[in-house]
């Protein structure tokens, strides 16, 4: 009897804490969002599988080459020493998401985020092999068959085929596509592009194929926390309450005012088009992508109706409550201009940002040393960094004291792309010249072949005081 009453109960908690997934078959609307919506997946699928395909200069524009530690984007190189650049770009791009959901709620899940623009392709290629909503639900609901089996291997294997093209593109970001394509074709990648390729083929398949909406409403963290960053003057996908309700199905001729009603039809069209498989009218719901799906469906029906659209529409906590709206506020204002500060900043330091590195490390046994020749001699280990994309040949000279005198171990300064050279230098200078017992002297560092790419670094010459 216990073991009985113990196995019940285990089976009661399962239940409560987990609720078999429903599969949802979103139906296919059209619309201005969903216009907006694809427009949106066609340029960023578009920019991601076409990205390693662009060339700059005989190279490939876009490619984080990890091996050799540099990273081109179209003319620029940068090396591990610009993370602060990256730094700079999550900081902006947190910032943006604060920015666009204070003004229009989850603009970023509903038409940019990649599990988002890839699940819609996989529904696409969905509806072109099963057919439309009402097909699918049919095909599942029906025993397994020849045909059955058929047209379900044809989906997969599509979605199998993409996913694997997914998979070798973004390889191609971090390995050349020419080259990534050559070995492919030769079943002669090495271990970890094999293993990115698959891998990134399977996240790709599993989320968009078979996980879907669980993505969103399980395991994103924004749907979790994006309340906070909501006011009651925040655009959000709201169902018109005071309008819809009492709802009601009712033939179009009737005169709905007269009987009661509002202008909800009760359609469930809003329900079926809906990828999280929510039902708008039930108020905001973390589940909600703002895909505004609903809102297409929706004016779709009220234009057959003959009702005015806006049912269900993009408007504010205030505006359903008839109070008045601020869409711009200062929440808002203060998040643009943060914004935009950091971007203008970003970008300005990036046009005036010298591909070039100069460490400057005294001689640490010694503070100075006097020559035969009665000079004052500092010695220093110069570490060069050519961070541009070729071969450069540098000048060094040195000011700071009268008839500083520069002496190098070697005549010519070469350094190759992505290399650190190190030079020996000697200064000497009189010690009636020092003012004091540190003097601040400045190497300047210019390439012969390009006089814009130059450096200016401070050191400290040490004399007897």
């Amino acid at each position: 009897m216990a073991s009985t009453s113990l196995s019940g109960n285990v089976g009661s908690i399962e239940n409560v804490l987990y609720e078999k997934r429903q599969k949802i078959y979103p139906r296919e609307v059209h619309g201005l969002f969903a216009y907006l919506r694809i427009a949106s997946v066609i340029i960023l699928l578009g920019l991601f599988y076409g990205g390693p395909w662009l060339q700059w200069d005989g190279r490939q524009a876009l490619l984080w080459d990890l091996p050799a530690r540099k990273f081109y984007v179209f003319g620029l190189v940068f090396w591990p020493q610009d993370f602060v650049y990256l730094t700079f770009m999550l900081i902006i791009a947190g910032l943006s998401l604060f920015f666009f959901t204070a003004l229009a709620g989850r603009l970023w899940c509903g038409y940019a985020c990649p599990q988002t623009v890839w699940t819609e392709t996989f529904l696409w290629i969905e509806r072109l092999v099963e057919g439309d909503r009402s097909s699918q639900m049919r095909l599942d609901k029906a025993p397994w068959s020849l045909k059955k089996l058929g047209i379900k291997s044809l989906k997969h294997l599509l979605w199998i085929v993409f996913a694997l093209f997914t998979g070798y593109t973004f390889v191609g970001y971090f390995t050349p596509i020419h080259d990534l394509t050559a070995k492919l074709m030769t079943f002669s990648t090495g271990p970890w592009e094999t293993f990115w390729v698959l891998f990134y083929a399977f996240a790709t398949y599993g989320n968009a194929g078979w996980l879907r909406e669980q993505v969103c409403i399980y395991m994103c963290p924004y749907a979790r926390f994006q309340g906070a960053m909501f006011d009651k003057d925040t655009l959000i996908v709201s169902y018109d309450e005071r309008r819809g309700e009492p709802r009601g199905s009712r033939n179009k001729k009737l005169d709905h005012k007269a009987h009661g009603l509002g202008d909800c039809i009760d359609c469930g069209l809003c329900v079926q088009v809906c990828p999280t498989g929510i039902d708008i009218r039930k108020g905001l719901q973390y589940e909600c992508i703002s895909c505004s799906a609903c809102i297409d469906a929706c004016n779709f029906v009220m234009d057959n109706m003959g009702y005015d659209k806006g049912l269900i529409r993009y408007t504010t906590q205030h505006d359903l409550e008839g109070e008045k709206t601020r869409v711009l506020r200062p929440r808002v204002y203060i998040y643009g201009a943060v914004l935009l500060a950091l971007v203008v900043g970003l970008s300005y330091s990036i046009v005036i940002r010298v591909p070039l590195e100069l460490d400057i490390i005294r001689d640490r046994n010694q503070l100075y040393r006097e020559t035969n020749d009665g000079l004052i001699e500092n010695i220093y280990t110069l570490k060069i960094m050519n961070m541009d994309n070729r071969q450069h040949q540098y000048r060094l000279r040195a000011e700071g004291i009268n008839g500083l005198e520069l002496i190098m171990d070697q005549p010519e300064i070469i350094v190759e792309t992505g290399t650190v050279a190190d030079i020996t230098a000697r200064l000497r200078a009189e010690e009636s010249d020092l003012k004091s017992r540190s003097n601040k002297v400045l190497f300047y560092l210019e390439a012969e072949d390009n006089q814009n790419l130059h450096i200016i670094k401070e050191g400290r010459f040490l004399g007897p005081g």
